[in-house]
């Protein structure tokens, strides 16, 4: 199976490369004020405003606002749902099924860690974009994605 290897905040993560649908360079975000810590901004992607989730963050593997860096990356989920904030993306790797290690689910917060890849001599924690937020986090960002995507509406000329 193809896994994305991510830097996030120093810890190597990985994503299932089915998960994502892209990887983008970094763009100016639009960040809102009511925004809070996990939320990096919003990116336009072809006129829909997308919420931009910073990983870092979301894992509280970063307390505070990281260095300007444009080298960053960002994620656009397979769904187009949401787009993740990531520090590199480092490689794309197929791994074999004897390098994957299942983790128990109740052992994460809400199962976002499915199991561990052995790569590089190290075991890299393997992520589920759909369980990186709780149900109410998600509610929380589908109403300030609303509110965005109201902004806009309102600003644009007819």
């Amino acid at each position: 199976m193809a896994y994305l290897l991510l830097d996030v905040a120093g810890t190597p993560c990985a994503l299932a490369q089915s998960e994502v649908r892209e990887v983008l360079p970094l763009p100016h975000l639009h960040r809102p004020p009511a925004a809070g810590s996990m939320l990096a901004g919003f990116v336009d992607l072809g006129g829909v405003s997308l919420p931009v989730l910073d990983l870092a963050r979301l894992l509280g593997l970063r307390e505070s606002e990281p260095a300007p860096d444009p080298y960053r990356h960002l994620l656009l989920a397979a769904d187009r749902g949401a787009v993740l904030l990531v520090d590199r993306v480092q490689d794309l790797v197929q791994v074999p099924p004897e390098a994957i290690r299942p983790v128990d689910g109740d052992e994460t917060l809400n199962g976002c860690v499915l199991a561990g890849i052995a790569h590089g001599g190290a075991l890299i924690h393997v992520l589920a974009m759909a369980r990186i937020l709780t149900a109410r986090e998600r509610g929380r960002v589908a109403e300030l994605t609303a509110r965005e995507a109201a902004r806009f509406a309102d600003l644009t000329v007819a």
